[in-house]
C-alpha cells in the first residue's frame, strides 16, 4: 500500500476508535463485590431486628465476612444454645441480635481464630418471641415481637387492623412476673390519644382478642329491616335511621322495643326516640293507623 493511502486509512479509522473508546468509558461498569460479602437484602432485614432478643426455636444465619467456613445456619435450642464451628456451644438465648453478634466475635478473637471478625446475624425464622392475635382482625394469627418495645398498636397494624365486624374493645391476656395478666383496652380511645398509657409493651406469649361489635335488630315496617352494628350512645332515632326509616305504611310513632332483662326474659316497651339502644335490642316498626 502506498504511503498516501496508508495515512488516509489511519485518518479514517482513528476517529472511530476514539468514539468507540469514549462510548466504552461512558457505559455502566459492573460493581466489584468482595467475595463472601453479605447481600444488601440480608443487611436490611437484619438491621431492622438488631434489638430482637433471640429465643428458643428461632433460626438464624451467622455470617462472618471473608470467612465462609464460619458462616452457618443454626437453631436456638430450648436452653438458648447454638452449635458454632470452633467455639462449640454458644449461649445466645435472651441476647439481642447485636449482643449475640458481639459475643461470637469476641469468642473468635479470644480463641485466636480470627483477628477482627465482622459477624452478622440474620433472622431466618422467628418462633420464640411471638404473640397471638385472635377475633375480629383482618389477619388473625401469630406475630413476632421484633423488638423489646413492640406495643399493642404495632401488632394491630401487623394484623391488618380491626375488621368490619370488630368491636371497640381489645383484651390482652398473658403473664407478668409469673402471674396471670389481663387488660381491657378501649380501641377508639387508644388511637385518639385519650388513653396513651393503654398502648402497653407486649410480652412473649401474650394473646390479643378483638370481639365482635354489639348489634341490634330492626324489623316490621322499616325500609331495610335486619341486623345492624350498634354504635356507642346510639339512640332509637339513630337506630331507626340505620334501617332507612319507616316505610310508607310504617310510623315512627308506633315503635316497640324488645329487650332481655337481667333474668333473660324478653320485656317489650314503647321507647322514646331519645332512648339509648343496648346490645341485642329488637326494634319493631308498626303500621300507621291511617
Amino acid at each position: 500500500m502506498k504511503p498516501i493511502y496508508r495515512h488516509l486509512v489511519v485518518a479514517l479509522l482513528f476517529p472511530l476508535s476514539l468514539a468507540a473508546a469514549a462510548q466504552a468509558d461512558l457505559s455502566p461498569q459492573p460493581l466489584i463485590t468482595p467475595q463472601n460479602s453479605v447481600p444488601a437484602t440480608s443487611v436490611r432485614a437484619e438491621s431492622g431486628n438488631r434489638d430482637y432478643r433471640l429465643s428458643p426455636g428461632d433460626t438464624i444465619g451467622v455470617q462472618v465476612y471473608q470467612n465462609p467456613d464460619l458462616s452457618v445456619d443454626a437453631r436456638v435450642s430450648d436452653s438458648g444454645v447454638i452449635s458454632y464451628p470452633l467455639l462449640g456451644s454458644v449461649q445466645i438465648g435472651g441476647l439481642t441480635v447485636a449482643a449475640a453478634e458481639k459475643k461470637i466475635a469476641d469468642a473468635l478473637v479470644t480463641g485466636k481464630f480470627v483477628n477482627a471478625p465482622q459477624v452478622t446475624i440474620v433472622l431466618r425464622q422467628i418462633l420464640g418471641n411471638q404473640v397471638s392475635v385472635l377475633g375480629e382482625v383482618s389477619k388473625p394469627g401469630r406475630f413476632p415481637l421484633e423488638t423489646d418495645t413492640t406495643r399493642v398498636t404495632d401488632i394491630l397494624a401487623a394484623a391488618g387492623g380491626i375488621a368490619a365486624p370488630g368491636g371497640d374493645t381489645l383484651v390482652v391476656t398473658g403473664q407478668r412476673d409469673g402471674k396471670p395478666f389481663r387488660k381491657v383496652i378501649d380501641i377508639p380511645a387508644l388511637f385518639a390519644g385519650d388513653k396513651a398509657n393503654d398502648n402497653i409493651v407486649l410480652k412473649s406469649g401474650d394473646t390479643l382478642y378483638v370481639s365482635k361489635a354489639p348489634v341490634f335488630y330492626i324489623y316490621g315496617e322499616a325500609q331495610r329491616p335486619g341486623q345492624y352494628r350498634m354504635e356507642r350512645g346510639m339512640t332509637v332515632m339513630q337506630a331507626l335511621a340505620q334501617g332507612g326509616g319507616p316505610t310508607v305504611r310504617g310510623s315512627q310513632n308506633r315503635l316497640r322495643l324488645e329487650r332481655r332483662d337481667a333474668d333473660g326474659k324478653t320485656v317489650a316497651t314503647t321507647p322514646k326516640l331519645t332512648d339509648v339502644i343496648q346490645p341485642g335490642d329488637v326494634l319493631y316498626v308498626g303500621e300507621s293507623l291511617f
